[in-house]
């Protein structure tokens, strides 16, 4: 097991990578429908906080297995096994995420999680040894991702012997956040990971679409649920249907109009702010898909919930999305393809647009917001830099 080329050319996902990813598209969904049960239910904000600290696990442990994967991918039997215990962790742990939501119970969330981390201290400890340029490195991992993991066990076992208060539970987990993200800047500082900044790109980019996908199924959920009780097709149904899937398709194309690899090549110092960016872009994604099963499920029967609030179950992730994307790619490209001022103003009208739902209904808040989101694509893609170039060269000739 040695580091790959940094510059190896035409590096893309295996095959292993992409079944690896299908495990998280289990988990996503159990989390995504969790939270539109609850803003359906009225309790959005009690259950915001189960769903970032269950997000966490699954996007770091997605994240450091696939920053790995880019540096050590030897895809040999041994390193395909370890792959698949993670794999295995991941199902458990989505296996846990309705107890985690309903009754607190984080026990089956930290044991899959445990599994997914001994898999990888096994890749850490096996590239150490099998990799003498980077022995430090690895072995620094393999330490730093032991000692947090035992402080996620040593949490849930206080808070199941009651030794740990339940006021303190939040606490102690942003202090185990905090550390989980520094590991990587303590390993890495005596010498850096030789990752692929055009496959860490494409990696990110296909979690992008597995979360999009997530947001279809989500919404897909919704009409079953707006056409259970033998309620035919709306007008509202379908505005909302149409308009749901104009905004993803719109934050689709935002988010492929950087370029990122290109990016990271240049400011590979830069890519612990780009990467952990990312767990807000990821976690918009996922809360906006569950804003939008509920939006569709408002046509069809009464939630407990005000037309506004589900509104606003859309505009928040929507608006999130937009501002992380432009803050997480501002450090690793000279020029921003997505300008500031467009995006933050885009942001702003999403985040208004839903006081109006009492007045215009809850299906023109969905088209509002994807027609400003659309917008914005329309004006981004005219406006750069490229297109211009190619413009000015045409009137030359």
């Amino acid at each position: 097991m040695r580091g790959r080329p940094t510059d190896e050319a035409h590096r893309v996902a295996s095959p292993l990578e992409l079944l690896f990813d299908l495990t998280f598209v289990v988990a996503v969904a159990s989390i995504t429908a969790e939270l539109a049960h609850g803003i359906a239910a009225g309790h959005a904000l009690e259950e915001l906080t189960p769903f970032l600290q269950v997000f966490f696990a699954i996007w770091w442990a997605w994240m450091n297995s696939t920053w790995f994967a880019s540096s050590y991918d030897t895809d040999d039997v041994p390193y395909r096994l370890m792959t698949m215990v993670q794999m295995a962790g991941v199902l458990v742990l989505a296996a846990g995420v309705p107890a985690a939501f309903a009754e607190s119970d984080y026990r089956a969330v930290t044991v899959g999680y445990l599994v997914m981390r001994v898999g990888l201290v096994a890749q850490w400890v096996r590239a150490g040894l099998e990799d003498p340029d980077g022995r430090r490195t690895a072995f620094r991992y393999a330490l730093g991702i032991s000692v947090v993991q035992v402080g996620w066990l040593a949490r849930l076992v206080c808070a199941e012997t009651g030794v740990l208060p339940e006021t303190a539970l939040l606490p102690v987990f942003l202090g185990l956040v905090v550390l989980e993200l520094a590991v990587p800047r303590w390993a890495e500082r005596t010498r850096r990971t030789s990752w692929h900044p055009h496959h860490i790109a494409e990696r990110y980019g296909l979690f992008v679409i597995i979360l999009l996908g997530e947001s279809v199924l989500a919404a897909s959920t919704g009409v079953q649920a707006a056409t259970a009780d033998g309620a035919g097709v709306s007008r509202s149904l379908v505005t909302i249907a149409v308009s749901g899937l104009v905004l993803l398709f719109a934050l689709w194309w935002l988010y492929f109009l950087e370029p990122a690899g290109e990016g990271l090549a240049r400011s590979r110092h830069r890519s612990f702010l780009w990467g952990y960016g990312h767990y807000g872009i990821f976690a918009a994604l996922a809360a906006l898909g569950a804003g939008l099963e509920v939006a569709v499920e408002h046509t069809g029967h009464p939630v407990d919930v005000s037309a506004t609030g589900v509104g606003y179950a859309v505009a928040i992730p929507t608006c999130a999305f937009l501002v992380l994307l432009w803050a997480v790619h501002a450090p690793i490209v000279d020029r921003p393809v997505i300008r500031p001022a467009l995006i933050l103003t885009a942001a702003a009208v999403v985040v208004a647009v839903p006081l109006a739902a009492d007045v215009v209904g809850l299906p023109a808040v969905i088209a509002a917001i994807a027609v400003v989101c659309s917008l914005l694509v329309g004006t981004t893609v005219a406006s750069r830099p490229e297109r211009s170039t190619a413009r000015l060269a045409g009137l030359g000739a």
